[in-house]
């Protein structure tokens, strides 16, 4: 049931503040965030320095970073993701608390960046686990990281708990554990993860290389 807007502005400014449960709910877990702390690359630097009191990522209500997956609910992959290390990263993702989510920071977490083209380097991280907001950058400054956090805050905020458009974390058929690939004879197998890996095939035009 629609809050109608017009009451809620005459009570709020009488000291009395309406809202439903379900934006109760996205309010607290937007306003607490708390990050795995784990680094891949040099984007790492930056997300450290978000922290100082320079940035202040506390004032967003994300300062508290957890050593342990089980405690954390915001993955920020910050840097670039091997193929040896993918396995490892999607095992983390999936030992995370619900509702969790993901934050690809750098053009390394992104697509692969300069490295793209090579042999040892995942191109992009969402091809194994469901990536929320990109932090674009080589390595993209402390305020770009705080800016993304603002951006995921404010899907939070939004979120469907119920209903047809509901979120993944709250249906109950929704996918919440990923699949760890393995190191197969040339390439990682799965090659990626078909549930969160859906690229759109480009038409090409007749004459386009």
């Amino acid at each position: 049931m629609a809050i109608d807007q017009k009451l809620a502005d005459d009570l709020k400014s009488q000291g009395v503040h309406v809202t439903s449960f379900e934006q109760l709910i996205n309010w607290g877990r937007s306003s607490s965030l708390w990050p795995l702390q784990f680094g891949l690359a040099c984007c790492a630097i930056e997300m450290i320095a978000a922290t100082m009191a320079k940035y202040d990522m506390a004032r967003f209500g994300a300062e508290v970073f957890r050593p342990s997956p089980r405690q954390a609910d915001l993955m920020i992959v910050a840097g670039t993701v091997t193929k040896k290390m993918a396995p490892q990263v999607v095992r983390l993702y999936n030992q995370m608390a619900e509702p969790k989510y993901v934050l690809a920071m750098g053009a390394c977490a992104i697509s692969g960046g300069p490295f793209k083209e090579g042999y040892n380097v995942l191109k992009g991280v969402d091809r194994y686990i469901p990536v929320d907001i990109v932090v674009p950058g080589c390595p993209p400054r402390p305020e770009a990281l705080l800016d993304g956090l603002i951006a995921l805050q404010k899907k939070v905020k939004g979120e469907k708990l119920i209903g047809k458009d509901r979120v993944r974390h709250a249906d109950p058929n929704g996918m919440a554990e990923m699949p760890v690939p393995e190191y197969g004879p040339h390439d990682l197998q799965p090659p990626m993860n078909p549930e969160v890996w859906k690229p759109k095939a480009k038409i090409r035009k007749e004459g386009e290389a």
